[in-house]
């Protein structure tokens, strides 16, 4: 390259680093159209509906609701992107008809995960209904139903599941018992080799209080993390006391964050709450959010240390709106910071860990740009659009095993889903 040349393209890297927003930090994504339709009732802020696979290769597959048959109505599929940037549609099918479900907008969502053999594995449109799940017969073949084949007598919500290092499964649900007067935390295991499931243990319950669960994650040694919230019984959109749990498969033993051994199912008096009440908190059974502080929506990642970090959000007293929080554990406790509090936020929010930091997700509930990662950089939050001029409202990102952040971005105004690669 002669002189000029290169100082041209000097003068043009600088450039557009000055024209860069400040504190930015990384360019906006390259983000893709999924090349099918979206219905309008894909939209949740506790789903897991995207898992990704592969070293040498990339694959994403991401569950979503599609439209119905008639308008009220939705389907549910799985796109799946190749290696190659292909695209192609997988059904969840009742034999020879695509499976059909009411809408019921933060409820009848999906959630999935890919087995350790390559088979998927779909929980859809469960709101205290029997098992709707479904599953790939063959590798990476369309998901059947296969609802008999989990523990029967029970009606489930909120459906969050995750794959362990040996490829085994683990899902936790909110099952009701309402004449009991609580809605409990159930964790169950899909044991891969033997291609069953059975439940491990109820996990968290407390009489006149509902279990909603939020996130299931792996660390290195193959321990599972938990996160979970609590509501008055028998439902709130406003929640309290996040709290999280730490299982060992090898040792069939549960743990807190400090590694004090818990007795399950844990109670409000013996769970490691990340988020304590304040002051003028209180539990409030309403159909609406009545106001005050509170939970709503929350999402983990570990650290390089396995140590869990939780982004999640939640409303201070005396704030109309949600602040963007950020979770650590340390020798102290629980560390809890601000990471966004300028303008009110959806009920959408992810965390991955790059290498040394916490790449924090979340949305917004208005303006041009929506959909935002947060990075702490020099101990200040910075922010940098993910999807410029495009109304996104939900999302969930997953950290593939190649370390690149893949983002599943829901625009509900023109019903289009978009996949993206944060690297």
């Amino acid at each position: 390259m002669n002189k000029l040349r290169k100082w041209k393209l000097t003068i043009f890297v600088m450039a557009m680093l000055t024209l860069m927003p400040a504190g930015a930090g990384t360019a906006a994504p390259v983000l893709e159209v999924v090349p099918f339709p979206m219905d309008s009732s894909n939209q949740a802020g506790w789903w897991s509906p995207l898992a990704t696979y592969g070293l040498g290769f990339e694959y994403a597959y991401m569950a979503y609701n599609a439209p119905g048959s008639i308008p009220g109505k939705h389907t549910v599929a799985i796109a799946r992107r190749d290696n190659d940037g292909n695209w192609s549609k997988l059904p969840l099918m009742d034999g020879t008809t695509p499976a059909e479900y009411l809408d019921d907008l933060g409820h009848n969502q999906p959630s999935m995960a890919r087995d350790g053999s390559g088979r998927f594995h779909v929980f859809a449109s469960m709101h205290s209904n029997t098992w709707r799940y479904y599953r790939s017969d063959t590798v990476g073949g369309i998901p059947q139903n296969h609802s008999d084949e989990l523990p029967q007598g029970m009606t489930v919500t909120y459906p969050v599941l995750t794959t362990a290092p040996n490829g085994d499964l683990y899902l936790l649900v909110r099952a009701d018992k309402d004449p009991a007067g609580k809605r409990e935390a159930v964790l169950f295991r899909w044991n891969n080799a033997d291609s069953v499931w059975t439940q491990v243990k109820i996990i968290a319950a407390h009489l006149n209080r509902s279990v909603y669960p939020d996130d299931l994650v792996f660390d290195s040694n193959g321990d599972l993390h938990i996160l979970f919230e609590w509501a008055y019984f028998a439902a709130s959109p406003l929640r309290h006391q996040l709290s999280y749990l730490k299982y060992s498969p090898a040792t069939n033993e549960f743990t807190k964050a400090d590694g004090t051994p818990v007795a399950t199912p844990v109670s409000l008096t013996t769970a490691d709450i990340v988020q304590p009440m304040a002051p003028g908190e209180a539990y409030v059974q309403s159909g609406s959010d009545p106001g005050g502080p509170g939970v709503q929506s929350a999402k983990m990642t570990v650290d390089s240390a396995n140590r869990p970090v939780i982004a999640y959000r939640y409303r201070e007293e005396g704030s109309t709106s949600f602040a963007v929080k950020l979770a650590t554990y340390e020798a102290s406790g629980w560390n809890l910071q601000t990471v966004y509090n300028t303008a009110p936020t959806n009920a959408a929010i992810d965390v991955t860990w790059a290498g040394s930091a916490a790449r924090i997700y979340y949305v917004k509930s208005s303006g041009a740009d929506r959909a935002f990662m947060a990075v702490n950089t020099a101990g200040t939050w910075t922010e940098t659009s993910l999807a410029p001029g495009t109304p996104i409202e939900r999302l969930a990102v997953d950290r593939s095993p190649k370390g690149i952040d893949i983002l599943y971005l829901v625009d509900v105004t023109n019903l289009k889903l978009y996949y993206g690669r944060n690297q």
